[in-house]
Formats: structure tokens, C-alpha cells, sequence
């Protein structure tokens, strides 16, 4: 079947104003950039109005919840890209309306595209039950934190140090991704990045896929100090948003060589904390409202090594401590697990909207 009237009725027409009427069941295709997404299929109300820059049809010849599913697909947005041709810039492509007509698109029989749709909508309802339950962990994790560093905290009596009392401050790098490499090299670089998007608190070494440097970088103007050890803190200096001072705690470390990279800050415990109990802390509200105040900058914020030391570290005995990470990490442990049931059932449903187009 190909992309024409075959599959697509009348296109709807245009309001008194221009604006176009749409339906429940309306497709809605944009002129630019279609192979980006920008397509979607009104499955949500029964009555509604679209700007006049948009084509919109009603749907005749399949499934409407069937094209719904596939058409935010990645296999959609191939089909639509093949589809396009370069606009006014690079970075805008305008669709050929008469090669999208063309395009053959293979169908199976109409029930079987009933079966197929009713099957692609119990996964899309069961990937947004997970997500919904994720982010319910996240909330519950997030107020639970709140009350466990506290200003009254669990029931017993906090000890408050400053900043430089608590840590000595160690020599990071300046390496750039390109001198990274995420298959081997001499050592691993926590880099500030990766602090603010992917890591959580504590990052594992023994477990997590951090990136290397690269064996043709020297090193050898770093100390042995330098390299981190099990309860170092990471905080990242630097961010285009109020995350700056996230910090991941180190464990795992065994034999394996890390360093700290461009724009962290690494911080060595002078005391003997609870292990991963400063990772929590550090970027638990009780400490980030310390930090905020000392952030500079307007399109890129960052905070310095002078600022953060005017910071304090506040922790119970070395037992809470302990009880306090165990709770926490065992949390991230729950949501990680969750999360990665969110990522398959979504890659199972765009392996499988992928297959049946072809």
C-alpha cells in the first residue's frame, strides 16, 4: 500500500481563519522537519483546530491506532526522512510531498492490524505504568532524603564541621572527551559531565562503565595522591543549570586507577564517614541550599574552590551514617531496576514497530 489516497481520505479542510478543523483520528503531518517527528495522530479529543502550516488527513485505509503507534516510531521517521530534501539550511529538510505518496507502506490484513495495535497499546500502557511508578520512587526518595538530613534528623545529636575540616582538596585533569575512550586505557575519568547527567550519588567502579583515558595520554605529572580512592567525593564545578555542585561519592576503586576530570572539584575525607553516606549528603537539600547561594555566573553557573569551602558537613554517628546510605542506596538500587524495565519494554516496542513496516 503506498501513501495516497489509497490510505488517506480528503485532507481536512480550513477554518474561516485559516486554521484547520481536526478530529478524533486526525492525522497531522508538519511541512518541515518530518523526519524529527513531527507527526502525530489525534487519538486524544474529539474536536480540535491545527495551524494552517500543517497537512492533516483523515485515516481510511488501516488501523488509526495502529498508524498512531508507528508513526512516532524511529522506523517512521526513516520513512518519512526518505522522504525529504535539504530546505534553506542544513539543519532543515522539507518533505516531497509527491516521494511520500510514493513510498510503499506494507500492511497486514485488517485484523490482524487490530490484533497488532491492541497488542502495541498494552506495552505502551505498561511502559507509562512503569515510568509513573519510577518517577513515585523518585518523589518518595527525594522527600525521604529531606527528612533524613533534616535539621532535626534521625533522634540523636549532629556534629557540623566546615568544609576545609572535613576535606582535603585534590589535583583534578583537564582532558577533553576526545582524549577518553570507552574501551580501555591506563586509567578511568570521572568526568563532569557524566557527574551531572548519568551518574547517581555513588558510583561503582567495580561495576559501572565509566570512561577511560586513553593509554597515549601522559599522566605523569600526577601524584599518586591524585588518584582516587574508596570515599573520595567528585563535585562538578561547573553546569548550565542550577545542578552545579552534584557530587558522586567513589567506591569500588581496588586496584583499578581513576582520576577526577575537567571542571570537578575531587575532595578527599579527612574523617572517617559511613561509606557512601557523603555521597547523599553532598547532594542532599540540607547541603545544596549552602550551595546556591555561592554560584556565579549567568548563562554557564559554576562555583570555585574558595566558595564551596565556606560550606559545612553535618553528620550523626558513624552508625546512622551507615543505616542512612543503606536506605538511600537501596532505593537507587530499586529505581535503577525499574528504570531498566521502563528502557526494554520500550526497546521491545520499537523493535517491533521497526519489523512490521518493512
Amino acid at each position: 500500500m503506498f501513501l495516497n489516497s489509497e490510505l488517506f481520505g480528503h485532507q481536512r479542510g480550513a477554518s474561516n481563519k485559516g486554521y484547520k478543523k481536526i478530529k478524533y483520528g486526525t492525522m497531522v503531518l508538519s511541512t518541515q522537519n518530518l523526519h524529527l517527528g513531527n507527526a502525530n495522530v489525534n487519538l486524544r479529543f474529539k474536536n480540535g483546530m491545527v495551524s494552517p502550516a500543517y497537512k492533516t488527513y483523515d485515516i481510511t485505509g488501516c488501523s488509526i491506532e495502529l498508524l498512531a503507534h508507528w508513526i512516532k516510531s524511529d522506523a517512521a521517521k526513516h520513512f518519512f526522512y526518505n522522504a525529504t530534501t535539504v530546505g534553506a539550511s542544513m539543519c532543515r529538510r522539507n518533505v516531497e510531498w509527491k516521494t511520500l505518496y510514493e513510498q510503499p507502506l506494507f500492511l497486514p490484513s485488517t485484523d490482524e492490524q487490530d490484533k497488532i495495535a491492541s497488542f502495541l497499546s498494552f506495552l505502551t500502557q505498561r511502559i507509562d505504568a512503569q515510568q509513573k511508578y519510577v518517577a513515585t520512587l523518585k518523589k518518595y526518595k527525594r522527600g525521604l532524603s529531606d527528612e533524613l538530613f533534616g535539621e532535626k534528623g534521625p533522634g540523636e545529636r549532629w556534629m557540623t564541621v566546615p568544609f576545609s575540616e572535613a576535606f582535603d582538596l585534590l589535583q583534578n585533569n583537564t582532558f577533553s572527551r576526545d582524549e577518553m575512550s570507552t574501551e580501555n586505557g591506563i586509567a578511568y575519568n570521572i568526568h563532569y559531565g557524566d557527574v551531572l547527567i548519568k551518574y547517581g550519588a555513588v558510583v561503582d567502579l567495580s561495576k559501572s562503565k565509566v570512561p577511560y583515558i586513553r593509554s597515549d595520554v601522559s599522566l605523569s605529572k600526577f601524584a599518586r595522591s591524585s588518584y582516587l580512592r574508596n570515599g573520595d567525593i567528585v563535585i562538578a564545578d561547573t553546569a548550565e543549570d542550577y545542578t552545579v555542585g552534584k557530587a558522586v561519592e567513589i567506591v569500588g576503586v581496588a586496584d583499578t586507577k581513576a582520576l577526577s576530570g575537567l571542571h570537578t572539584i575531587p575532595c578527599r575525607p579527612k574523617i572517617s564517614f559511613a561509606s557512601m553516606y557523603l555521597g547523599y549528603f553532598i547532594n542532599s537539600k540540607r547541603f545544596r541550599t549552602q550551595i546556591l547561594p555561592l554560584v556565579q555566573g549567568t548563562k554557564v553557573s559554576s562555583i570555585s574552590k574558595s566558595e564551596i569551602q565556606k560550606t559545612s558537613i553535618a553528620f550523626p554517628s558513624f552508625e546512622v551514617q551507615s543505616q542512612i546510605a543503606s536506605v538511600l542506596y537501596a532505593l537507587d538500587h530499586r529505581i535503577d531496576i525499574c528504570q531498566a524495565c521502563v528502557h526494554g519494554l520500550v526497546r521491545t516496542k520499537e523493535a517491533l514497530l521497526q519489523q512490521l513496516f518493512i
